[in-house]
């Protein structure tokens, strides 16, 4: 029986073209190598409801159970990811910026250095992928920073993007990432106030069952990632994927031993 569950972020799945890309875009080979390792090391996705339904106490998931989650909902989640997690059977789960379908990631023009902006998936797209198993959440409407916002923009952002979701894919919108994983105690009110059951932050660690529904642990995967990297992340539940961050782990455990025998 597993007791605590990790949940994988990624972004963007393509060719990165600077330094500031790589960060959250992963090439597609990458992601099958990452994806291989996963498979090789025992790890297998679940479904988003049996994510849910684990942290209730209300399932028990075998040893090496993870959540697969994409931020934005690129367009290249389609065309590199899809065809790699189909061929494993795993299911994912894609947070969607509502008022950009089929548009650009138009919040990362003042970002990026290069203000190269990047394809968001269509509507097309997302409906072949939920034909295909993939479940799809908001990451509100426009991709705000929600704890700059007023009451008013807070409430259109969060609710306006469940009911656009809801329409557009004739299924329940219930949960949400925030965007950039900022949130404070009004935002996290004014989530519960929009109707979600629950929200994805960014702070790295596992998630175990009964943790605050509202503040899910998610380890950040970086195009810089190897294989290797990420497979210490997914043993230790940081963003350090370090061969120093690991030996460290392994001195501190020895450490301890020697402290209390």
């Amino acid at each position: 029986m597993e007791n605590r569950i990790p949940v994988l972020m990624y972004h963007r799945v393509g060719e990165a073209n600077s330094s500031w890309e790589r960060k959250y875009c992963v090439h597609p080979s990458q992601f099958l190598s990452h994806m291989l390792m996963l498979k090789k090391a025992g790890w297998h996705a679940i479904e988003l409801d049996d994510f849910f339904a684990w942290l209730k106490g209300l399932l028990v998931l075998e040893s090496r159970s993870f959540l697969l989650t994409f931020d934005d909902g690129y367009s290249g989640v389609h065309q590199y990811a899809a065809p790699i997690l189909s061929e494993l059977g795993w299911p994912a789960t894609v947070f969607l910026v509502s008022k950009l379908i089929g548009q650009r990631d138009n919040w990362c023009h003042g970002e990026n250095p290069s203000g190269n902006t990047y394809p968001l998936m269509d509507w097309n797209s997302i409906r072949d992928l939920k034909k295909k198993g993939f479940t799809f959440q908001s990451h509100t409407r426009t991709h705000p920073d929600l704890s700059t916002l007023s009451d008013g923009e807070l409430e259109a952002e969060l609710s306006g993007a469940r009911v656009d979701l809801s329409n557009s894919l004739d299924s329940e919108v219930e949960y949400l990432a925030y965007p950039y994983g900022r949130y404070d105690e009004r935002v996290l009110k004014a989530t519960v106030s929009a109707g979600y059951k629950a929200a994805f932050s960014v702070q790295p660690g596992f998630n175990r069952q009964f943790t605050d529904l509202f503040r899910i642990r998610r380890l950040d995967v970086f195009g810089t990632d190897s294989a290797t990297s990420l497979k210490i992340k997914m043993a230790l539940g940081t963003n350090d994927g370090s061969f120093g961050k690991l030996l460290r782990y392994g001195l501190d455990r020895i450490l301890d031993r020697v402290r209390n025998p």
